[in-house]
């Protein structure tokens, strides 16, 4: 137990966070998780040498209350999203891909939060979000915690069921444009995805679709080709697209197959650009957490409160604010509005006169700091650490489907500390009582 205790009530989420340094994960289970199927024979190994830090042997803790704050902001966006008012502002300067609509919905949304004293704090939302599988795999990797403790409650939805919920999933997203029950073929596609850190799920992914008579292929989008009205990747004809690229309008180059393909109906592709411009630009939060632009669409007022509430208040830096937030830099956090993986970020107390300069010539975003939790960690024998972390939400239509959490040190989450990486959220239930 960690020295410096607070005075919070025993075995609640917080006392949890801040002072047991339990590991519960199961590495044996973990292995039988990963390895299900003949082909993934030694994919754990595989991790463990190439990805030393993807999975953190604890879990984090949250409150009931949390779970249902968080709920209701995703439900609160996606009400905002929804109205017709909104997608005409935020599309009449969209790029052409998301012009196209195949309909707002995108399997894995990833809505990611810190949990403040006031309730958890929407960061960003991203509309590829990765490690949905990987969590799951680690999930029921999970022993249980001190018997002294309450009974806790994994995330949302019963882990046995989530494969087939996701899977239902990609069908719906399939079915929106198509008279069949399901795809033939899937490719998951990302640039140079071998290469990728997450390469591991697409794996994971692919043993699920194929499960399902589902054939699976995984590549690099200038592997495709479109012609006779069908994209291809090599001999096979591919019906569904899951899109990984954060090339997220089909812009460059490598893209041209699937941006032809997409653009003549001839691959449903699922997350869409148009759901990446509604949903992920950064520059959204700056409205969303405003409650006089809020108060220009039909939002009832239970809902611009959550928001306001939920999101810290973010602002799109410009030359005519520029003195403002440079004077309020220590208190901002400054993120590209198209960017991810927390590239090119900036903590304002730390900011330096050239990359000021930088921030003024591209295109920032300023978000009031909400700092993360900490959660208090045995690295390994007698030694431990706090260490930040965020919680992310996976989401489809405005529903949670699963929480996983990114333990890490450092100014954003890298999956490079020791006794970091993804972490199972867990509810704890009447603690206390």
């Amino acid at each position: 137990m960690s020295t410096d205790a607070k005075l919070i009530e025993p075995c609640s989420a917080e006392w949890l966070n801040s002072q047991c340094a339990c590991q519960f994960l199961d590495q044996a289970l973990l292995k039988a998780e990963l390895e299900a199927s003949a082909d993934l024979l030694g994919l754990a190994d595989e991790i463990a040498q190439t990805r030393p830090h993807l999975f953190s042997a604890t879990m984090v803790f949250i409150t009931p209350e949390q779970r249902d704050q968080m709920q209701a902001i995703i439900r609160a966006i996606s009400d905002l999203v929804a109205m017709p008012a909104w997608q005409d502002q935020v599309l009449a300067s969209a790029p052409t891909a998301a012009q196209i609509d195949f309909g707002q919905d995108s399997v894995f949304f990833g809505y990611d939060f810190h949990l403040g004293e006031q309730g958890p704090q929407l960061i960003e939302i991203n509309t590829n979000a990765g490690g949905a599988m990987l969590n799951l795999a680690l999930a029921r990797a999970q022993t249980a915690c001190c018997t002294a403790c309450p009974p806790l409650t994994a995330a949302p939805t019963t882990l046995d069921e989530l494969e087939k919920i996701w899977l239902a999933m990609f069908e719906q997203e399939w079915q929106a444009q198509r008279n069949t029950p399901r795809p033939r073929s899937i490719a998951i596609i990302d640039e140079a995805p071998q290469q990728q850190y997450l390469y591991p799920e697409f794996l994971l992914f692919q043993r699920m679709f194929a499960a399902a008579d589902i054939e699976c292929l995984i590549a690099d989008p200038a592997d495709l080709r479109w012609h006779d009205q069908q994209l291809w990747l090599g001999d096979t004809a591919i019906d569904m697209v899951y899109n990984r690229l954060t090339d997220f309008y089909f812009e460059q180059a490598n893209s041209q197959a699937l941006r032809q393909a997409f653009a003549a109906g001839d691959v449903v592709v699922t997350p869409t650009p148009r759901a990446h411009a509604l949903y992920a630009d950064k520059r959204h939060l700056a409205q969303m957490s405003s409650a006089q632009q809020l108060a220009t669409y039909q939002l009832p007022e239970s809902s611009i409160a959550i928001l306001q509430a939920g999101i810290p208040r973010t602002y799109q830096v410009s030359p005519d604010n520029a003195a403002e937030l440079w004077a309020q830099r220590r208190q901002l956090f400054f993120k590209p509005a198209t960017g991810y993986g927390s590239k090119a970020t900036y903590r304002g107390d730390k900011l330096t006169k050239r990359v000021w300069s930088e921030i003024l010539a591209g295109d920032y975003v300023a978000q009031t700091f909400a700092p993360p939790s900490e959660r208090y960690v045995a690295i390994e024998a007698n030694q431990t650490s706090d260490l930040k972390f965020d919680i992310r939400a996976y989401v489809y239509r405005g529903e949670i489907q699963l929480f996983a959490a990114r333990l890490y040190s450092g100014q954003t989450t890298n999956f490079r500390t020791q006794g970091g990486g993804f972490a199972p959220v867990y509810i704890a239930e009447n603690a206390g009582e």
